[in-house]
């Protein structure tokens, strides 16, 4: 089995439309990477895979509305997604956009406008917002940016496309620093009951901030070798890092929730498995047969074919194979897949 297995797995008709409710009611597949075995349990259930001393990561991260909608003046809609502030001039934004070219203006209604400057050897267009600032209008007109494969799947079922509720269910219990485009969404499952339930079993939580942006979702179409993956934002905390290593130091077993926590906890790694606090962008591409060096179970969604994050839950698997069975099991028991499906806990 590679990559390219995965894409015949018939996965469409199991993309979530919608979370759990409530969430840590979502199924977990938990797969012991060491033995192969398979198990099929609700998410409470991960409590049991944790001992007293371990140490559980999030990345606190918190998504803005950046999906933005203007008018050409052609009068044709065009949509803009906003990654993140220019370093280097004010009110310029790094966006992604489409059938767009330099000087092109946009209309975005309530008296703001948006230009496009320049394209960057990444494929993001520079633009330049007046009448308004730009994540303050992005705060008051945006959508939350949803992927489209969530829009499709609701469109398909006759749902409505943007319900109030995706302003809370887009985001997790402990978001915190503002800055993603897209959730992290491995950390959806949980509640701040079952967090409790958890540390009562004595189990440590710290966390890392990595703002997603389209490094995360841009898809391979090169060998992994070759794949350029845009720099996102990572930081780790002093005091984050201190507990991360007390837990690993004691014998504790460190728990990633999600591949931008791996991504962030494998960046700030030394080859001995400890961290170091830093703060810088981070293009890491973790993909097989990678070593990881801190990480010890990792937490996961079911992911889309192609995506990085699938090439990351290979390479902790250890196997093409051993991922492809449980993602055909995960098929056959009709799993919910994608941002707001299940979850998977890769664990040995």
């Amino acid at each position: 089995m590679n990559a390219a297995s995965f894409r015949e797995l018939d996965i469409k008709p199991l993309i979530a439309a919608s979370p759990a409710q409530p969430r840590d009611s979502s199924r977990l597949l938990a797969l012991n990477r060491k033995t192969g075995q398979i198990s099929h349990l609700v998410f409470t259930d991960i409590v049991r895979f944790f001992s007293p001393g371990d140490c559980l990561v999030f990345n606190d991260t918190k998504v803005f509305p950046a999906r933005l909608w203007g008018r050409k003046p052609t009068g044709g809609k065009m949509e803009i997604l906003l990654l993140r502030p220019d370093t280097e001039k004010q009110n310029r934004w790094l966006a992604l956009a489409q059938d767009c070219k330099p000087g092109l203006a946009l209309d975005l209604g309530h008296g703001a406008s948006a230009h496009a400057a320049e394209r960057t050897a990444q494929g993001e267009w520079l633009f330049d917002f007046s009448g308004a600032d730009a994540l303050e209008f992005a705060h008051a007109h945006g959508e939350v940016p949803l992927p489209k494969y969530i829009l499709k799947a609701r469109s398909a079922a006759g749902k409505e496309a943007h319900p109030a509720s995706d302003q809370s269910s887009y985001q997790t219990v402990y978001a915190r620093e503002e800055g993603s485009v897209a959730a992290p969404t491995a950390g959806f499952h949980f509640t701040e009951p079952l967090l409790a339930s958890i540390k009562a079993k004595g189990v440590k939580t710290a966390a890392v901030t990595l703002h997603v942006g389209w490094g995360t979702f841009k898809m391979l179409k090169t060998p992994p070798e070759q794949h350029s993956m845009p720099a996102e934002m990572a930081t780790l905390e002093a005091a984050q890092a201190d507990a991360i290593n007390a837990a690993k130091k004691s014998g504790g077993k460190l728990f990633s929730v999600g591949t931008t926590t791996t991504r962030t906890l494998e960046s700030f790694a030394s080859d001995n498995g400890l961290l170091s606090p830093n703060r810088r962008p981070t293009g890491i591409f973790i993909y097989p047969p990678y070593r990881f060096k801190a990480v010890n179970a990792l937490l996961t969604n079911f992911h889309v074919p192609d995506s990085t994050p699938l090439y990351m839950a290979a390479a902790f698997s250890g196997s093409w194979d051993l991922l492809y069975e449980a993602y055909r099991q995960a098929v056959e028991m009709k799993y919910r897949f994608y941002s707001y499906g299940d979850s998977m806990l890769i664990y040995d």
